[in-house]
């Protein structure tokens, strides 16, 4: 990210983050780790005040709601007995849009028939309690909010009770409450509705009771979605749907990197182009705004520029390896340094040593990243799916100089976030066009856009180096790992003292096996590409990394790849049980067709634990075929089940497409792919067979949306091991290798 937009990012949520233990300065991991388990504790206080839904709609300019209750900002109850729910997170797939009303729903007693959704507006009444502000990410939606939300049902559910018992002249203890009704001995019913207004009255609870879980009618059950239909219909809204009266197109030409300048530019053939409007250069790159979109990219498409690349001119993909290699070997920044290795490596029967190299990764999203904005005077609004509608007012307000309570975002549905939409880009520059332009300006990365210079996951490089003791049980372990920093790109967050980006060595610097001496150390180094968070971050490379090292020491101890991690893991009750469920549910030490072998793998990520076993093939011209995935997840108290099996089954096919095919490669300072002929997704006819199984569990809620991507690429590493003997260390799967002569 440019100088420029880490300055606005921080700007924008430095008011939000008082403290240094703020969750914004800090991993998600060593968050949660530092004792703020609870939705309570950091940057949250339930919504629950009295009139606090009336302050939402002034200062987001909604239209006051008459005759209706609304305890709070996430609940709304009118005569008719409908119950609204307000979604404060962005729905890019994950199915908030029903797990959040199912939250209040279940402790408000309602009839999910009745039950409706909306997209809450930017508010810091909708602050994700985990980060602090408003925003969408690192699979904390449901945890994040399954305590507060339940509470505000349970409160409303307790105000309409104590309406029906002044109504009803009779104790609050007589009543109970069922499917959106209030009924009373003799089973006389009010239903909600009809307790409007005097509910209204009643004063706000300060701490309602909650169900336990034995009492859970719609919390746990696969439920429906509700945003199905409209998307079955063709009636649902994306952000590129968005349109206004007047607004013209923009398509950018943009900078390649984040300090690439523009050398020459000849504007005249784009002039040319019929429909083109406008022509106009902003920090980023050059905008052709147009009346519609095919006269903007034609325009953009006619520019001639040539961009100053300094330095970066001949960066190329060996030139990043170099890079990783040299600070993973100068690696100084320790995030764990326990026991004594070099003691243990002295007295070992074995030692083994191994490198592991990841490229980066683009977010690839389906819907390309768009935004309409338009800066009308001193206010600003924008329609756009993005996953930081809280971040966006700051930032938004410093671009068109105005308040952060003048800028309205309308939330939209995302074709596709995985952290891509959590970026502050495209909103800025939409809203820099809108401002220069005096027009509504509706900007649209085109995917090439986008892949070519966009953001990514870090490129990322270990040196793993490990003892065995006469029994093959490892005793030490030591690892060196090299990436870009997430952390000091990302603008709200900032490196520690130690140097150690928490973000580049999670999964790694906590893995889950008992090994008595350990180093794992980090070092930086940045070629140049701009990085950002991607499905399952710094888990998506570390997992592959750790998962095939450990794979690695199974083999030279001569021991089961599944009984050699069970006997690390006496200390992880919940994930022994889930890699246990996992191979007996694939038939771990069954056997398979000709030709066919297993591999298994394990990760901790996002509060929760999935083990995946794959079944692979490899043909003799080295393609590896993925017949089957297993999976089991233990991810806490469920909300539905449904969703979540989905959500493992996206992330498996996410983390598979970068496993066999994944990777931004440069050629003389530029990105070489392009679109998804270049960079290819999985295909239906290479789908393997899934199966999620949901491991019961009382513990807290973890996520689903990322951690079934982890686990994909180092089970079906393994497999193919156990198919050839060939360990693969480098992803995308090099088949060269494993072709047969």
């Amino acid at each position: 990210m440019s100088d420029t937009l880490n300055t606005l990012l921080a700007a924008s949520t430095r008011s939000e983050t008082p403290s240094e233990a703020s969750p914004l300065q800090t991993t998600r991991r060593g968050f949660m780790k530092s004792g703020a388990g609870s939705a309570l504790v950091v940057g949250f206080s339930l919504p629950l005040a009295g009139g606090l839904a009336s302050k939402v709609q002034a200062a987001t300019g909604e239209a006051p709601q008459t005759n209706t209750f609304a305890p709070n900002a996430w609940l709304r109850i009118t005569p008719d007995n409908r119950i609204t729910v307000l979604c404060g997170s962005a729905e890019m797939g994950q199915g908030v849009l029903t797990a959040i009303p199912m939250l209040v729903a279940e402790e408000l007693d309602a009839d999910w028939k009745l039950v409706g959704v909306e997209q809450a507006p930017a508010h810091t009444a909708y602050n994700n309690p985990m980060f602090g502000m408003q925003a969408t990410g690192g699979s904390t939606t449901i945890r994040a909010h399954w305590t507060p939300l339940r509470q505000a049902g349970a409160a409303a559910r307790e105000m309409l009770l104590a309406s029906a018992a002044e109504q009803l002249k009779i104790d609050v203890s007589h009543l109970r409450t069922e499917r959106s009704h209030v009924i009373a001995p003799g089973g006389k019913k009010l239903s909600y509705g009809s307790l409007v207004e005097a509910a209204s009255r009643q004063p706000v609870p300060d701490k309602p009771l909650l169900k336990s879980r034995a009492d859970f009618k719609i919390l746990g059950k696969p439920t429906a979605r509700l945003d199905t239909p409209a998307k079955v219909k063709g009636t649902a809204k994306f952000g590129i749907d968005a349109r206004i009266d007047g607004m013209l197109v923009a398509v950018m030409a943009r900078a390649p990197f984040a300090d690439a300048k523009v050398k020459s530019m000849d504007e005249a053939a784009a002039r040319a182009v019929k429909g083109v409007q406008k022509i106009i250069s902003i920090p980023h790159g050059v905008a052709v705004l147009a009346d519609g979109y095919w006269a903007a990219k034609q325009g953009r498409d006619a520019l001639a520029l040539q961009w100053e690349m300094g330095d970066k001119a001949q960066l190329n993909s060996a030139k990043v390896s170099e890079m990783l290699n040299d600070a993973a070997s100068n690696a100084g920044a320790i995030a764990v340094d326990k026991g004594n290795l070099k003691d243990a490596s002295a007295t070992s029967a074995q030692r083994l040593s191994a490198s592991y190299e990841v490229p980066y990764l683009a977010h690839a999203c389906m819907e390309p990243l768009n935004c309409l904005a338009w800066v009308k005077g001193d206010e600003v609004t924008i329609w756009a799916g993005t996953q930081s509608q809280g971040p966006a007012q700051g930032i938004l307000g410093q671009i068109a100089q105005v308040t952060p309570a003048k800028v309205k975002v309308n939330t939209l549905l995302l074709g596709g976030g995985f952290g891509r939409r959590f970026a502050p880009d495209f909103t800025i520059d939409a809203t820099l066009l809108s401002k220069l332009s005096g027009s509504p300006v509706k900007l649209i990365y085109t995917r090439e856009d986008d892949m070519a210079a966009g953001y990514y996951r870090p490129a990322s490089l270990v040196k793993f180096e490990a003892a065995l003791d006469e029994n093959g049980r490892a005793t030490a372990l030591r690892a060196d790992v090299a990436s870009p920093s997430i952390m000091a790109g990302s603008g709200f967050m900032k490196l520690p003292e130690s140097g150690v980006d928490g973000q580049a060595v999670e999964g790694l610097a906590d893995h889950l096996y008992d090994i008595p001496n350990q180093r794992i150390a980090y070092g930086r180094a940045e070629p140049g590409p701009q990085v950002w968070f991607w499905r399952s971050v710094g888990h998506s490379q570390n997992a592959f990394f750790i998962e095939s090292f450990i794979d690695e020491l199974a083999a030279a101890a001569k021991a089961d790849p599944l009984q050699y991690r069970l006997k690390m893991l006496d200390k992880h009750p919940r994930a022994k049980a889930v890699l246990e469920a996992a191979a007996a549910k694939a038939g771990w030490g069954q056997v398979l067709p000709a030709g066919v072998k297993r591999g298994i793998a394990l990760a901790e990520s996002f509060g929760s634990f999935v083990a995946e076993v794959a079944e692979v093939s490899v043909a003799a011209d080295g393609t590896p075929k993925v017949h089957r995935v297993v999976a089991a997840v233990d991810c806490g108290q469920t909300v539905n089940p449904q969703t979540i099996a989905r959500q493992i089954e996206g992330a498996i096919v996410y983390g598979l497409s970068a496993a066999l095919y994944g990777q931004i490669t440069l050629k003389d300072g530029r990105v070489e792919q392009s679109n998804f002929h270049d960079y290819p997704v999985l295909r239906m006819s290479e789908m393997p067979k899934v199966e999620v199984h949901i491991i019961p569990s009382m513990a807290a809620p973890g996520g689903v949306g990322e951690p079934g991507t982890p686990p994909i690429a180092p089970a079906v590493a393994n497999a193919i091991f156990a198919a050839t003997g060939v360990r693969l260390r480098k992803l995308p799967f090099e088949t060269a290798l494993l072709k047969k002569a």
